[in-house]
């Protein structure tokens, strides 16, 4: 009986079909929801979402103590131990997939020499790309907890040879000199304004002129609210108590002040699964 009720909700929510016989079979969606790497997972992390949000009215009003701001503590400067490390990697790096795909397929990396990925963690956004551009040299840095995941996964691409990791915090570290582009793989959505504001400055100050600056994250519909970007990703980052998820016209913004110029927004393939901001150094 209780099995009936959990494949009758299934169909319900359209991750199942029924078929003849009382059998009941995987929709569409739902083998999406198999396949697509790393989702399992992201789903599995939302009991920490769920817990924060069981009082709503405290949520929106500021006084619940969440949950999120304890799993994500690199996010305001602080120590993090190694296992907490391990794990925010390698959920970040299970979800990168989707991300890098859909920013290959909106931002194209020709002419660009050599690409530093900020907040790069285990290296899965920069070794899709280096898969994907045979000539582009690769520069990851991050927390020094972190960084060092990465050198693995670019031995085992192949990439080795024409990558350099380095351990750094952006909030009080100097970013590295050489790279011709400077990409951002959901990070800002992480930070407040003001600490968006001091990094967007610290790209444009490491970019030589005609640098570019690529940014990607999930963003909100700005003038027309989206399910992904004002239901969900708006509350996980106010879960976090730092960050927050902006539209697109607010980051442009943000890297116009900075000093880039021909900033563009182009038409996100998937917004549900990120969005993208580019820009150039005068």
């Amino acid at each position: 009986e209780r099995m009936v009720i959990l494949l009758r909700a299934g169909v319900a929510l359209g991750v199942l079909k029924s078929r003849r016989k009382g059998r009941y079979g995987v929709s569409r969606t739902g083998a999406a929801l198999v396949g697509v790497p790393g989702l399992d997972r992201m789903i599995a992390h939302h009991d920490v979402l769920y817990r924060d949000l069981a009082d709503p009215v405290a949520f929106f009003r500021g006084e619940v103590e969440t949950e999120l701001a304890d799993f994500w503590p690199y996010v305001f400067g602080g120590d993090m131990d190694a296992q907490v490390a391990a794990t925010y990697s390698d959920l970040m790096a299970q979800s990168q997939l989707l991300v890098a795909d859909d920013t290959l397929a909106t931002v194209r990396f020709d002419g660009i020499t050599r690409l530093m990925d900020i907040g790069g963690g285990s290296g899965a956004f920069l070794t899709a790309v280096g898969q994907h551009y045979k000539a582009l040299e690769l520069m990851l840095f991050d927390l020094p907890q972190v960084a060092p995941s990465a050198a693995q996964r670019f031995e085992d691409a192949g990439l080795a040879a024409r990558s350099t990791i380095t351990g750094g915090s952006f909030r009080t570290d100097a970013l590295p000199d050489g790279a011709d582009a400077i990409s951002l793989v959901r990070v800002l959505y992480d930070h407040s304004d003001e600490t968006v504001r001091e990094l967007l400055a610290k790209c444009h100050a490491a970019l030589p002129p005609q640098g570019r600056l690529i940014i990607s994250e999930p963003m909100t519909g700005g003038a027309q609210p989206t399910r992904a970007g004002d239901a969900y990703f708006a509350l996980y980052t106010l879960a976090m108590r730092t960050g927050r998820t902006r539209s697109a016209p607010e980051i442009a913004a943000l890297c116009t002040a900075a000093g880039f110029v021909d900033v563009k927004t182009p038409t996100a393939r998937r917004p549900f699964v990120t969005s993208c901001v580019e820009a150039r150094k005068a």
